[in-house]
């Protein structure tokens, strides 16, 4: 018979009725020896056959589904595992008894009552399969899988050879010495059955009905899953009527989305449907592949269509919520590599790829609107009492928290050319170890360049010299602050630190000599020296006026740093106190009369040395670049 004929009559849904009877044991039968035929490369005597179909015969009906309410209402792998498993033995059995059948005599009665046979079994393992997806939901989902080792589950993956000694239980699962959840035993049981039930109706070519029931009722659980984690798709036009605390809380729930689809979602549902369906790599590709590309495709495109469509991603804040999105899928990559491996899953990777590329530009393009912003800033009123300026504030608080993703910034700006050559002056190159920085630490380096040239402008704003001095170290102190205690640090590097600290102390320096100068002059080089009474009246009144109006023009000056502050008035009190001294001590008895001393010597020492412990102390406004941080981490 032709071999169209042969299938036409092996899958024909109408085939004869028969009866079934008790089947003699092998004890009590004399085989004969047995067929051979060397295309199927099996052998089967006409008694095995016989025991072979009656053995499977007695199962089927009393398993079919549509023979009784007891069959159409119970589970055989819940009711007895043991039966289960021999009715899966029968149906193997059977499937290669009727291989050697179509090969041997295509006309056979016996292949007909197989096939009638086989088509019974199928719907109940059908139903079986059905049933162990659908009762086992709650211990199959993504996250109970996934967090199962790699031991465990080849614990409970079964050989054809287990399958014929015994029955797995829920013993079966145990680990020597480990003990498992009374989850993870049902999961791992489950699992178990399903693969036994995939094998066996796959091999005897109903691969597409196991196949079906697999996809619908997996796929529901991920799209579920998708959606509990905030994940949906939502129209074009509404991404714009979306306020900036919906966007926040639609971006964080994104981010917590990409770890847990990954770690537990896909990772687990393809640790199931590798195990179901191991014995066909062209099914578990199927399956997988109809189950997660559309849920990951939908996740993994939120970033590039938020970027391309919203509006809302204008201000410089942004940025930092592009980061999270960027670091959720970089991190993540391997993952998404390894879990979307197929060919027929590359959108997948392809959609998280062109979200990292979408973003990459996007930052970059913020930043060099941040920098424009530092340009264009143009105010003109002076920061009082030369303290720091509100632009240093937002320029270092950014950066500082920028480079809390210094890693992920390397590599988005990896293939950026740094500024050109020249335009950072020598100081002003990060350190490197092998000469050759990141572009990232350039075009941060840069960033902070044009934010103390445009100090420089602002100083001129100050109509008192000496502040202006003060304003740039307190300013430029304030810099190397952030930098200290940030991951600015590691790219700038301690060579640029220790460049700009020597800075802060020139302008110090510069601010000492001009705010203080005059006071300083008023005493003789030696203290000690002899001079007239005249000359002692006049250096009294001259250092007594001179600290007076400079105390005057300098009690509003502020130092905001403490350690900037310390170093300024230990270096007065050093000069101006202990020489005032060493002269008051010398000189004051030689000034005469007690009216004489109370004209002239109007300033103990102890009375300087508490005019210059007072300056400084005016404060700022507080450094919000801790609550940033919280809102943005």
């Amino acid at each position: 018979m032709p071999t169209k004929g042969m299938r036409s009559l092996l899958f024909h849904h109408k085939a004869p009725s028969f009866s079934v009877h008790s089947s003699p044991s092998r004890s009590s039968i004399s085989f004969p020896t047995p067929r051979r035929n060397p295309s199927a490369g099996i052998s089967f005597s006409d008694a095995m056959i016989d025991e072979i179909i009656g053995n499977t015969a007695v199962l089927a009906i009393k398993w079919d589904p549509e023979a009784s309410a007891y069959a159409q209402v119970t589970s055989m792998f819940y009711e007895s595992k043991t039966e289960a498993h021999q009715f899966i033995k029968s149906v193997n059995d059977l499937q290669k008894v009727m291989q050697f059948l179509v090969a041997e005599d295509p006309t056979s009665e016996k292949l007909v009552h197989g096939h009638s046979l086989m088509q019974i079994a199928m719907k109940r393992l059908q139903k079986e399969f059905y049933q162990i997806l659908s009762t086992n939901r709650a211990y199959l989902d993504p996250e109970s899988v996934s967090t199962r080792s790699r031991s465990s589950r080849a614990s409970v993956t079964t050989s054809d050879d287990e399958i014929d000694d015994g029955v797995v239980t829920d013993e079966d699962v145990r680990f020597s010495g480990e003990s498992v959840s009374e989850a993870e035993q049902v999961s791992s049981v489950a699992m178990s059955d399903l693969k036994l039930i995939a094998e066996c109706m796959i091999s005897s070519g109903y691969a597409k009905e196991c196949v079906h029931i697999y996809k619908i009722i997996r796929k529901s659980i991920i799209d579920e899953g998708m959606y509990k984690l905030g994940v949906e798709r939502f129209a074009t036009s509404k991404i714009n009527k979306i306020n900036r605390d919906v966007l926040d809380l639609r971006i964080k729930n994104w981010v917590t989305a990409v770890k847990v689809a990954m770690t537990s979602l896909f990772n687990g549902e393809k640790i199931l449907c590798d195990t179901v369906f191991v014995v066909s790599n062209s099914i578990r590709e199927s399956c997988f592949t109809h189950i997660a590309r559309e849920a990951a495709t939908l996740l993994f495109g939120f970033p590039q269509h938020l970027v391309a469509k919203s509006k809302n991603f204008s201000s410089e804040e942004n940025i930092f919520r592009l980061l999270d999105m960027y670091t959720a899928i970089s991190e993540n990559w391997p993952e998404i590599e390894s879990i979307f491996s197929f060919d027929s899953t590359a959108t997948v990777r392809t959609q998280a790829f062109n979200s990292l590329v979408r973003i990459g530009e996007s930052v970059r393009s913020m930043l060099c609107d941040f920098e424009a912003s530092i340009n264009k800033e143009s105010s003109k009123t002076p920061a009082a009492g030369g303290g720091v300026h509100p632009l240093t504030q937002r320029v270092m608080n950014y950066l500082s928290i920028l480079t809390d993703y210094s890693n992920i910034l390397a590599d988005i700006f990896v293939d950026c050319p740094p500024p050109a050559k020249g335009l950072l002056p020598e100081y002003d190159i990060p350190d490197s170890n092998d000469s050759t920085a990141p572009p990232i630490c350039h075009h941060i380096a840069w960033i902070v360049l044009i934010l103390i040239c445009k100090l420089d402008g602002k100083a001129k704003n100050y109509k008192d010299v000496s502040v202006s001095y003060l304003f740039l170290a307190n300013n430029l102190q304030h810099v190397i602050s952030k930098v200290r205690t940030s991951n600015l640090q590691y790219l700038l590097g301690e060579q640029w630190i220790a460049k700009y600290e020597a800075k802060v102390r020139q302008f110090a320096v510069s601010y000492e000599r001009l705010a203080w100068g005059k006071v300083f002059s008023t005493l003789p080089e030696n203290p000690r020296e002899e001079v007239s009474q005249d000359e002692a009246r006049l250096v009294f009144r001259n250092f007594n006026f001179s600290l007076e109006e400079a105390y005057k023009k300098q009690k509003s000056s502020v130092v905001p740093d403490e350690k900037l502050r310390e170093e300024i008035k230990v270096t007065l009190i050093k000069k101006l106190v202990s020489g005032y001294k060493e002269f008051h001590d010398t000189h004051r008895v030689s000034i005469g009369s007690t009216r004489n001393l109370a004209s002239c010597v109007r300033l103990t020492p102890e009375d300087v040395e508490t005019y210059l412990s007072d300056l400084f102390s005016g404060t700022i406004a507080p450094d919000s670049s801790s609550s940033r941080r919280r809102s943005h981490r």
